[in-house]
């Protein structure tokens, strides 16, 4: 298992050689990450905010959160002081949730994939890091170019399933069986989707859980050819993108819209 991708709070130095990025978010008070941020956070860190700066506009379709508009992206980065080729450590307080968002966008965009707080915030302030409070800054950076790859939308995923494409539902097995929905207009699944939630990505403590563990959560479908990964609006499933990137599979794709978008074409 690639743990590179993973820095520990005792392994993670506050220091100008790279940008920690505070991705700490709440879907049900979204000013929360922000106002937590403010009132304290790992020293040095800037915040990127879920909806501000890694989504778009909601729309019609295309989901809750849409991807932005790559040179949008890019210009937020290089405001915050990220590169093409800065090295940046991302966490959150929700099990990876919002950091991995930032991790699949970057990486997807051709820049240097951020590594991810492993127990992200809770375990900074647990071994006693440093906190600051206040709005921290970083100088500027040379922006890049990119477009984001490995997404594909609605039209995108019938192709990958009609090629025999495994889909998978990151949200919770509850959702994923149509037994609650609060957050969509409509509840159920994709058909032919297989259920991982997310959270079987880490423990309690937002920790990521090990290689043998990680298998278990994945079984059979580690194996497919080619995976289609999606949640409810493109957050999470890239938790579970995360994890299998950690279990060398680097080929699964996103659908961006999700369940989101998907049920706004029904």
């Amino acid at each position: 298992m690639n743990r590179a991708m993973l820095v520990s709070p005792s392994d993670l130095s506050v220091s100008s050689q790279h940008v920690i990025v505070d991705c700490r978010f709440n879907l049900a008070d979204k000013g929360e990450g922000e106002r937590l941020y403010l009132e304290g956070h790992v020293a040095g860190a800037v915040y990127l905010d879920l909806e501000r700066h890694l989504s778009a506009p909601v729309a019609e379709h295309g989901g809750r959160h849409p991807l932005p508009v790559p040179a949008d992206f890019i210009a937020t980065l290089a405001s915050v002081g990220i590169g093409p080729d800065t090295e940046v450590v991302a966490y959150d307080a929700n099990r990876l949730a919002y950091a991995t968002r930032l991790w699949w966008m970057m990486r997807s965009i051709g820049y240097r994939a951020p590594r991810l707080l492993d127990g992200g915030y809770g375990a900074w302030v647990e071994a006693d890091g440093a906190i600051e409070a206040g709005a921290s800054s970083s100088e500027p950076a040379v922006p890049g170019r990119g477009a984001f790859t490995g997404a594909c939308d609605i039209d995108g995923l019938r192709e990958a399933q009609s090629d025999g494409a495994i889909l998978v539902d990151s949200r919770e097995e509850r959702r994923y069986q149509g037994l609650e929905e609060p957050i969509d207009p409509v509840a159920g699944h994709i058909p032919g989707a297989v259920n991982h939630p997310w959270q079987g990505v880490t423990d309690a403590s937002g920790r990521v859980r090990d290689q043998a563990q990680l298998r278990a959560h994945w079984g059979d479908t580690l194996e497919a050819e080619k995976l289609v990964v999606y949640c409810g609006s493109g957050v999470t499933a890239c938790v579970n993108l995360f994890s299998l990137a950690l279990l060398g599979r680097d080929d699964a794709t996103l659908y961006a819209g999700s369940w989101s978008d998907w049920c706004s074409y029904l």
